[in-house]
Formats: structure tokens, C-alpha cells, sequence
């Protein structure tokens, strides 16, 4: 589904609620499991931020500080001091702020629609291959089934949206533990295991039916000084085998 189409829907009072994150603030719990990360970059791009008709005017100032916010309570080096950096960037496709209205029934419910990518910094390099896209609403309370337009400012809307979005991130970080893995090599530098280790090439010449002999490839030892190394006689000159 299509963002606009997404937003269209809210934006006439679709009914269906999506409940993204949890209705409690965690932040106090321990953090989830991350391995060694630490927040580098805290990006949020607005650009091309859509915004329904319906819906309260949000400045692109307004959703950068919230989704920071969210991310830096989330992310930060409060719960998380690891020793690798990682660069998290989020872009605002589109959002509605739920306003003050009548009737209750058809009070639209706020979201917001997000693009987000991970990085890791040591290497510059993005670890998702396509950039992940979350529908989030507002989790699922009193005030946010009769609509928040009539019991929220709308500062407090985009805190609970960008909480819902940086908690839809740590589930997504969860989906891919081998992002934090602390052993993880650069891509290409580590020695492809699955590939099989070449065959032993076989000395030719060897009587039929005979077992093939390998050729070690552990260096021969160096000669020992106290035994005399035999050489071959130098051939007379003139004397040519048969098979020249």
C-alpha cells in the first residue's frame, strides 16, 4: 500500500488501529540485547514529508526534534556504551495529526509513515538492503480510540508517534541480530567456509589401479647441514638420450 493511500485513509477516519510500540514507557527497563552498538548518527530527513488535510500543520522542525529525541531516549549512550557505532536515519514520508473534531466516531487517528536505514559507521556501510518502511499509529488507549484531536496538544501526538517509531526500530534491530554480532567480518575480507577446500592434485605416472598419491602442501624441511647432498654427474658432452 502506497503512503498516500495510507494517509487517505486516515485522513477520512479509518477505523482500523495499529498498534505500534507499547502503550507503557520502557525506557526505564533494561535495554534489549544489541551487542556492542552504540548510537553514531541520528538522522531524520523531511524533504518530502506528505501531510492529509485533515490533520493539525507540523513543521518539519517539529517531527526532526521528536524522532531525535525518541531515538537519542532509545538508542543513547544511556543504555547503550558498546564500542561500534552505528548510524541510524529515518525519513518522514508522510503524517496526520489528528485535530480537534465532532463526531467522535469519525475522529481520524493520528500516524505517521517512515523510511528508516541502518549503517554501520566503521565500515560505511548500510546493513539493510532496502529501506524498511513503518505504518505507525498511536497505541491503543482511551484518548487514542476517540481520537487524540480532542485530548492531546499536538506536540504530545508527535512524542507518542516518534516513541512508536523509535520502539517499531528496536523490533526491526531484533529481527537482525547478525547486524550486532561482535565477531562479524567485513563483508569480503573472511574466507568463504561453505566453499569445499580444493582436491589433492594427483602425481601422474602412477601405476594403474594403483592408489593416487597426493602432493603435500606442507613445505619440505630444510636440508640437514651434516648430511652431503648428492647431485647428478653432469652429462658427457655430445651424449643425447634416445627420446630428444
Amino acid at each position: 500500500m502506497s503512503v498516500a493511500h495510507v494517509l487517505r485513509l486516515i485522513g477520512v477516519g479509518c477505523a482500523v488501529i495499529l498498534v505500534a510500540g507499547c502503550a507503557a514507557q520502557d525506557l526505564d527497563e533494561p535495554p534489549v540485547d544489541l551487542g556492542p552498538f552504540r548510537l553514531g548518527l541520528n538522522i531524520v530527513v523531511t524533504e518530502n514529508m506528505q501531510k492529509v488535510p485533515i490533520s493539525r500543520e507540523a513543521t518539519a522542525e517539529e517531527w526532526e526534534t521528536g524522532l531525535k529525541k525518541a531515538v537519542a531516549n532509545r538508542f543513547g549512550p544511556a543504555r547503550y556504551d558498546g564500542d561500534r557505532f552505528y548510524n541510524i536515519g529515518i525519513n518522514i514520508d508522510g503524517y496526520a495529526l489528528a485535530p480537534p473534531g465532532i463526531p467522535v466516531v469519525a475522529a481520524p487517528k493520528s500516524v505517521v509513515v517512515v523510511s528508516a536505514n541502518i549503517w554501520d559507521d566503521a565500515n560505511s556501510q548500510k546493513l539493510n538492503s532496502e529501506a524498511r518502511q513503518f505504518t505507525v499509529f498511536e497505541s491503543l488507549s482511551g484518548e487514542s480510540v476517540i481520537g487524540t484531536g480532542l485530548t492531546s496538544t499536538k506536540k504530545q501526538q508527535i512524542e507518542a508517534l516518534s516513541y512508536n517509531v523509535a520502539k517499531a526500530l528496536e523490533g526491526w534491530f531484533l529481527e537482525n541480530p547478525q547486524w550486532f554480532d561482535p565477531a562479524r567480518a567485513v563483508p569480503g575480507d573472511a574466507p568463504d567456509l561453505s566453499t569445499p577446500p580444493p582436491q589433492p592434485r594427483v602425481v601422474s605416472g602412477a601405476p594403474a589401479g594403483a592408489a593416487p598419491v597426493a602432493i603435500s602442501a606442507t613445505p619440505l624441511a630444510p636440508p640437514d647441514p651434516g648430511v652431503p647432498v648428492l647431485r647428478p654427474r653432469p652429462r658427457p658432452p655430445g651424449l643425447v638420450p634416445a627420446n630428444e
